[in-house]
């Protein structure tokens, strides 16, 4: 059985926003692409997807571990979340009815970790009881503004683990208490 595991970037104040965060520093690109490398796949709500997009299509400004987490990315499976979405690209699946019973599909049929990425899809996945575990980039930035990583209340929660990444993020562990 599969462990579902939503974990993003977010700023001290509690906010993820992919554009207004700063690009992650060499040891948390390093940590990431060791995450990417072990994941089983990802489920995307249809924002997050369209941000992690940009992965699809090689960029001639990128160095060599952007080419290196991007082919990890395109190799991983993908499924999106979306009523809106009519098709998504290579090695994704569109799931656009029964959520719930999609999600405790994979996660039954599956073995590893599956990543849950955006604070909407992972909030509804935390009110069905889906969410193994909840992990928390912390970047050193306030930004007063976004979308919060939690999308409603939080659920309870107990600490399982912290590190700190490089010189100034820290990485906290939850599992639902």
């Amino acid at each position: 059985m599969a462990k579902l595991v939503y974990g993003l970037n977010q700023s001290l104040d509690g906010y993820v926003d992919h554009l207004a965060l700063p690009r992650p520093n060499a040891a948390l690109s390093r940590h990431f692409m060791k995450l990417m490398l072990d994941l089983t796949g990802s489920v995307y709500g249809r924002r997050m997807y369209e941000i992690m997009r940009y992965w699809d299509e090689d960029d001639a400004d990128w160095d060599r571990q952007d080419h290196d987490f991007a082919a990890a990315w395109r190799s991983k499976p993908k499924w999106v979340v979306s009523r809106t979405l009519k098709s998504v690209g290579p090695n994704a699946t569109l799931i656009q009815n029964d959520i719930e019973t999609a999600i405790r599909g994979l996660k039954a049929q599956q073995v590893g970790e599956i990543e849950v990425a955006g604070p909407d899809l992972a909030g509804s996945l935390g009110d069905l009881g889906l969410i193994d575990e909840y992990r928390l980039y912390l970047q050193p930035v306030v930004l007063g503004r976004g979308k919060p990583f939690f999308s409603g209340p939080r659920p309870p929660l107990r600490l399982v683990a912290n590190d700190l990444i490089g010189e100034d993020v820290i990485s906290l562990t939850y599992v639902p208490a």
